[in-house]
């Protein structure tokens, strides 16, 4: 029987894609090995193909111990914890799963949104505690009208600017204005000042790591709200639970955060924000396709086909 090619999965994956991967590869788990520095001593060599998520990516260190590396495949569009100038050196090609996820992720900060200004995860506890027959929940804010803005205008950050516009005026901020029919803001802190509601659509990047500080904070005001559906690396945690704590912003919503699965204490235990574990993306169809590309990317690699959303 022919040895099937060795493939380094470093991190756990929807059920789906785990087993379409061990179907084609010899899938070593590099998350579950009690002691790496062995396992690399007697696997490192054979290891032709990594597969990682975005929020994990990949070390330099790592990426440096297998000699035989040929592709890292993300599952998902973030690629800031992989250095691409490094893999380049390397000769390591880098791909992503673009476009499949935009639509899921634009949904999901519509629905962020609309939870946090009509407080839903809240009353929906009301009601399951049983406490709508002694009280009534406080009104909740209206949506409709409301003034959004937007920073990071690319494949995401359009597709929640068009869900967004029946429901008031949206503006945005990016590195360059962009051919769309929105206000283009070319200042962060301005956009804010602004919005009711300011909306994470950036790629994560050394230039964005905390972009979102106490300063956008305080132009974003008391009524304002942030949500986050891109990465938790452009918020300043500390900064964001204390503005949520003196009242400098409204509230927020919230998909990612800087150390996941790990979320401070001061969001977790703040009625001002809605939380939900990074599943902009999740959906069966979307991890279906996602998976899809996944597969067919170490495939083409190692067959010398097309890449889709290769980055290196």
């Amino acid at each position: 029987m022919e040895n099937k090619p060795v493939l380094l999965q470093l991190c756990p994956f929807a059920a789906d894609l785990e087993q379409r991967l061990t179907r084609r590869f010899e899938v070593h788990r590099w998350f579950e090995e009690a002691d790496p520095d062995t396992w690399l001593v007697h696997h490192a060599p054979t290891v032709r193909a990594v597969a990682t998520g975005g929020h994990i990516g990949i070390s330099n260190d790592l990426m440096a111990a297998l000699p035989a590396l040929g592709i890292v495949a993300i599952n998902g569009v973030g690629f800031d914890k992989v250095d691409l100038e490094t893999a380049r050196a390397r000769g390591v090609r880098v791909t992503t799963t673009p476009d499949v996820l935009t639509d899921d992720v634009a949904d999901l900060a519509v629905g962020l949104i609309i939870a946090q200004f009509r407080a839903i995860p809240a009353g929906d506890s009301h009601v399951r505690e049983g406490a709508w027959p002694a009280r009534d929940r406080p009104l909740g804010r209206k949506v409709t009208g409301a003034q959004f803005g937007i920073f990071g205008l690319g494949r995401i950050g359009l597709a929640i600017a068009r869900r967004l516009a029946p429901f008031g005026p949206v503006a945005y901020t990016d590195q360059v204005e962009k051919p769309e029919p929105y206000r283009f803001v070319p200042s962060l802190t301005d956009l804010a000042r602004e919005s009711d509601v300011l909306i994470l659509a950036s790629a994560a990047n050394a230039s964005t790591f905390n972009i979102v500080d106490a300063a956008v904070f305080e132009a974003l005001g008391p009524d304002g709200v942030v949500v986050n559906v891109a990465r938790g690396s452009l918020v300043d945690e500390e900064a964001l639970i204390a503005a949520l704590a003196n009242g400098t912003i409204r509230g927020a919503a919230l998909d990612v955060f800087a150390q996941e699965p790990n979320v401070p204490e001061g969001l977790r235990r703040s009625d001002r924000v809605v939380l939900t574990p990074h599943i902009a993306s999740g959906t069966r169809e979307t991890r279906r396709n996602m998976a899809d590309i996944v597969v067919g990317n170490v495939e083409a690699f190692l067959d010398g086909g097309q890449l889709i959303g290769a980055l290196v």
